[in-house]
């Protein structure tokens, strides 16, 4: 297990030992703010781009949803005719080479796996690099139509002006022990979601004691998301693979050249699985699971963990099912493998028998009609009325 995700758990189950590093959260803190006034007050100038833009961010280490927000914002706004453009850091991408136009045919390891999913769900034109006044000239510079950007979690990145600002909160995590980094999971303080549009994510039919404490922050009251698990889809399509690697077209059974079966079949609830994420907050992918009437065998993983192929293979018996952010690298490596199985019959085989275990559990952000509600008022007061 890496250091980050002890850390990790060490932050969901509040251990002693994290009050050990409150002299750093002190020096954190102020670091901190003194960032945030040097652009307050103008010390640091602000780079202020030509159109709206909304910053979609968080206050706590880990994944809160902010990808599947996006997406779903995107998929609101296209139909209605606002062109949209997302700007991202990249992590995980080649920071050398950016700014980068992000494409469907971009790899993870050159944007980063976010925006490969992003732009492969929604096809939105998207740019990534750390300097987010080279990726918003970037993007304007290929796609000159675009009368909104979002910015994925740019919320602490105050060299970027903003218009709108979107903070999502984990309505299950809620704020932890309330203290910031490294005691502590928060990036800034409570107070910050003053002033902000706060978007609770809650679990389905579920509202925490956080959100019933903290929901008078922000100007907007009790907007909510949810992320709605759909059906499991294999990695990779057998009628893709089956023809390249000598086996028949079936998408039930794969016969290959040495007339050895691989059945491919979905998996049933109440059976074991291993899943694998490699996300900021685990947890929520193995209780989707188990909500889903699977029995759970945790593999958790740094958030945009590198993974290997051979990663997969301690993992026998049962399926493997991952997230869509993990499942973006994993296909990209099924796709090295299925070029070195064409001329390896054995291998052939073996890749056969694997990939007709990788399943991938997509989900989906719904949004409460206040969000949008929200949303139509801000845009309407930038010039940009749905």
């Amino acid at each position: 297990m890496s250091l980050e995700t002890r850390i990790t758990q060490a932050w969901q189950r509040q251990a002693w030992w994290l009050w050990l590093f409150w002299p750093l959260t002190g020096l954190f803190a102020l670091v901190s703010r003194l960032r945030q006034l040097s652009y307050q007050r103008g010390w640091r100038q602000q780079y202020r781009a030509p159109v709206p833009v909304l910053v979609i961010g968080n206050i706590t280490v880990g994944g809160s949803g902010k990808t599947p927000l996006i997406m779903a914002l995107v998929d609101y706004l296209q139909p209605r005719g606002i062109q949209v453009g997302v700007i991202s850091r990249g992590y995980g991408g080649d920071e050398a080479a950016m700014p980068l136009l992000v494409t469907q045919r971009s790899v993870p390891s050159q944007v980063g796996d976010e925006p490969c999913l992003i732009v492969a769900q929604t096809g939105v034109a998207m740019a990534v690099c750390p300097n987010r006044q080279q990726a918003i000239e970037t993007l304007l510079t290929a796609h000159p139509n675009i009368q909104l950007i979002i910015a994925d979690d740019g919320l602490q990145h105050y060299a970027l002006a903003r218009d709108i600002e979107w903070i999502v909160v984990d309505a299950s995590r809620g704020f932890g022990n309330r203290q910031l980094l490294p005691t502590g999971f928060l990036r800034e303080p409570i107070s910050r979601l003053e002033g902000a549009t706060v978007i609770w994510h809650q679990t389905p039919d579920k509202v925490t004691d956080s959100l019933a404490t903290h929901s008078d922050h922000g100007n907007e009251k009790q907007l909510t998301m949810q992320l709605q698990p759909s059906e499991l889809l294999p990695l990779l399509p057998p009628d893709y693979y089956l023809p390249l690697l000598g086996g028949t077209k079936s998408a039930k059974l794969a016969v290959n050249e040495e007339n050895n079966l691989a059945a491919i079949e979905h998996p049933d609830s109440n059976t074991p699985v291993h899943a694998l994420s490699g996300i900021g907050y685990p947890q929520r992918f193995f209780t989707t699971l188990r909500n889903l009437g699977f029995t759970v065998i945790e593999h958790p993983y740094p958030d945009h963990h590198a993974f290997t192929w051979t990663e997969l293979s301690g993992y026998t018996d049962y399926p493997i099912v991952m997230t869509s952010k993990d499942a973006i690298k994993f296909r990209v490596l099924a796709e090295q493998q299925l070029q070195q199985a064409v001329t390896a019959p054995q291998q052939r085989q073996d890749l056969i028998q694997l990939l007709a275990r990788l399943w991938v559990l997509p989900v989906q952000a719904q949004l409460s009609p206040a969000c949008y509600e929200t949303l139509q008022r801000q845009l309407k007061a930038v010039g940009l009325p749905l």
